[in-house]
């Protein structure tokens, strides 16, 4: 079959996220193997995962890769709509480069970020909140916040119970209620639940948000497009995501190829994560990063002591 006839479908984040990956990633995959990649944007992990469900349940498969937390991909139910990609994942065992569970059964590691507050330096031209405390304290930071409004609530669930005095280390299990009624203190003061990192990128823009509760990757490219925001680490969820390979996926082939292309790239991996400020799989892709992006990565000690780590089991 012509390889212009087997396009690998990915269903995958849009917008700046889109634009990134399209022009470091798929355009140079395209050009090296004659293999097109057609990008379905699709809403938030949730509605990728229940349409990839559907899809498998109908016995219509039209996706054959989606991007999933790596938080849901460690969950059981993954293994009901993801393909098993062990065998493939055995050829990169001995790859020292490679960061640990690079690649596993559930999918590829496509970087680990943050998910972190974030405020407007215009609106907060003395500093902004940079703690959990600070953000859920509207009086002495007054403004409009932006909230994931998510299924998986375990975010905004992390945050509530720091905000409510909560060490990391007695994070888990997690107080259920004792979040809920924490988020109920913020709640009149949310303007913007999103579902979408597009939502966030665009919310801040438009001064729909003044603080929020933000992915690294859109903080960072709002930043390099010169929006004055800022950041903190301190109580930042250290999170990643993967790309699956779908149950039943038309051409489940080509999608392994993509995923090899990645992963056998470093500088495919360094242009990603210099535009959108996480840490590639492999070491070795850090050379095609500026020191700027590499001062801007979460430090060992920053990881150890002021981000948490979700408990994925729990």
């Amino acid at each position: 079959m012509a390889q212009e006839n087997r396009p690998v479908v990915l269903a995958t984040n849009g917008g700046a996220y889109e634009k990134i990956i399209r022009e470091d990633w798929l355009s140079p995959f395209e050009e090296a193997t004659g293999i097109k990649v057609v990008v379905i944007p699709s809403g938030n992990t949730a509605e990728r995962r229940a349409h990839v469900q559907a899809m498998i349940a109908s016995g219509n498969v039209t996706w054959d890769m989606f991007i999933e937390g790596a938080m849901d991909a460690e969950a059981p139910s993954h293994a009901e709509h993801a393909a098993n990609i062990d065998d493939f994942c055995a050829q990169f065992t001995d790859r020292a480069d490679l960061l640990p569970g690079s690649c596993k059964a559930s999918g590829v590691l496509w970087g680990r970020g943050a998910t972190l507050m974030s405020y407007s330096k215009e609106h907060f031209p003395n500093g902004g909140p940079t703690s959990w405390e600070e953000f859920w304290d509207t009086e002495a930071f007054p403004g409009i916040r932006a909230m994931p409004a998510q299924p998986d609530a375990w975010r905004q669930l992390t945050a509530a119970l720091l905000a409510d005095g909560v060490p990391v280390d007695d994070l888990y299990p997690m107080d259920v209620d004792r979040a809920f009624e924490k988020l109920d203190e913020l709640r009149p003061h949310v303007g913007m639940w999103w579902t979408t990192g597009d939502q966030t990128t665009q919310g801040f823009r438009n001064g729909d948000s003044d603080a929020g509760f933000m992915w690294m990757t859109r903080t960072t490219a709002l930043r390099n497009e010169g929006q004055p925001i800022a950041w903190s680490y301190d109580g930042a969820l250290l999170v990643g995501d993967r790309y699956a390979v779908v149950k039943g996926a038309p051409h489940k082939a080509e999608a392994l190829e993509l995923l090899k292309f990645f992963l056998d790239s470093p500088e495919v991996q360094g242009k990603i994560c210099e535009a959108l400020a996480c840490t590639p799989p492999s070491t070795e892709a850090l050379q095609y990063m500026t020191a700027e992006a590499r001062a801007n990565m979460p430090t060992a000690e920053q990881i150890g002591s002021e981000m948490v780590v979700p408990d994925a089991e729990w």
